[in-house]
C-alpha cells in the first residue's frame, strides 16, 4: 500500500474531489491522501498507514519548525483512491497497472481506510469517488509532500 500525503495548510485554503463537475468531497487544512492499493495489501497495512498518517509531524508549533500532528490542530483528510500509484514505467512507453490491486480488494480496503482515519480523527473523513475520473483541486502548502509505503514500513 502506497499514500501520498500532501499537507494543505493556509488562511484561505481548499482541498477538494469533484466528479463530473459535482463535489463529493472536501476539507480545510490537513491532509490529502492519494491512496494505491497493490494485491498484496491487508488491513494490517491499513491500521499501520492510519497511525502513521495521525501521529505525522508536519504542521508548524514554533515558526518554521513542524511539531504538530493533524490531530492537534483540528485538521481534515480527504482520501481519494489512486491505483496509479502503482504504475510501472520499466518497458515501453505506456504503463503497465499489473501492481495495483483489482477494484473487489482496492474498494474495500480504501473504505476501511477511511472509516479508520475517521474513528481516530473523531470526525469523517472527506472521499473521493472509487473508480471514478476525479477532479482534485488542492492548495499545498510548503509544498509538503511524502510517500509513505507500508512494505518498506516508512
Amino acid at each position: 500500500m502506497r499514500a501520498v500525503i500532501q499537507r494543505v495548510i493556509q488562511r484561505v485554503i481548499s482541498a477538494s474531489v469533484s466528479v463530473e463537475a459535482v463535489v463529493v468531497g472536501e476539507i480545510g487544512r490537513g491532509y490529502v491522501v492519494l491512496l494505491g492499493v497493490e494485491e498484496s495489501d491487508t488491513l494490517d497495512d491499513i491500521d499501520w498507514l492510519d497511525d502513521k498518517i495521525v501521529n505525522l509531524r508536519l504542521f508548524a508549533g514554533d515558526p518554521g519548525g513542524m511539531e504538530r500532528n493533524i490531530l492537534e490542530v483540528a485538521g481534515g483528510i480527504l482520501l481519494v483512491s489512486q491505483f496509479t500509484l502503482f504504475a510501472s514505467t520499466k518497458k515501453g512507453a505506456r504503463p503497465s497497472w499489473h501492481r495495483a490491486a483489482r477494484p473487489a480488494l482496492a474498494q474495500p480496503l480504501c473504505e476501511s481506510m477511511s472509516h479508520r482515519l475517521g474513528e481516530l480523527l473523531g470526525r469523517p473523513v472527506a472521499n473521493g469517488q472509487f473508480g471514478a475520473m476525479m477532479q482534485v483541486a488542492l492548495v499545498n502548502d510548503g509544498p509538503v509532500t511524502l510517500v509513505i509505503d507500508t512494505k518498506a514500513r516508512e
